[in-house]
């Protein structure tokens, strides 16, 4: 099955129970530009996803696929374009009964299984697709050679705090020299 561009999402009515259907989503040059920009990308080409959509109990769905993309993000030190290649496995479960969440605090509630979410009418592949993409690319993209030599911090008018002033061995070391 091949969803189309405007509507890369599987209708639940359309999946027969007791077989499975695989996809290959095809994204619009619009849809590849929306992801960039969400995902604040310079580019993004050579993306596949594709896998299969398999029944694993009553109305309960999983789905397997692989990701792959080519990605261009700025240097998180120069700002200079980072290209990398990603080729990840996607596994999501959807899950007609209610998933058992994790109470980790007073406002986070998380699913103790990461890759399970609760059935819809749909399964959305671009917000699949999105997400899984989101996660593999690298937090801090940095080019070849790209080095933090020093940092300082602090507000304008006061003297900046040094990556050696905020090692509290280095006071110590600034005393004993006094001393001597």
């Amino acid at each position: 099955m091949r969803p189309n561009h405007a509507h890369p999402s599987l209708e639940l009515k359309h999946l027969v129970q007791n077989r499975g259907v695989d996809f290959d989503l095809i994204l619009s040059e619009r849809d590849l530009s929306d992801i960039s920009a969400q995902l604040d990308l310079l580019s993004l080409r050579k993306i596949k996803f594709s896998g299969s959509i398999l029944p694993i109990g009553k109305g309960d769905w999983e789905l397997t696929g692989k990701l792959g993309a080519t990605v261009e993000q700025a240097c998180s030190l120069t700002l200079v374009p980072v290209r990398c290649r990603i080729d990840t496995p996607v596994i999501r479960r959807f899950r007609k009964s209610p998933i058992t969440l994790n109470h980790a605090g007073p406002e986070h509630e998380i699913p103790e299984d990461d890759s399970e979410e609760q059935l819809e009418d749909v399964i959305d592949l671009g917000r699949v697709l999105r997400e899984a993409l989101s996660l593999a690319l690298p937090d801090y993209p940095r080019a070849e050679g790209a080095e933090l030599e020093s940092a300082e911090f602090g507000p304008p008018g006061v003297t900046p705090l040094t990556d050696e002033a905020a090692r509290p061995f280095s006071v110590l070391a600034g005393l004993k020299d006094k001393l001597q």
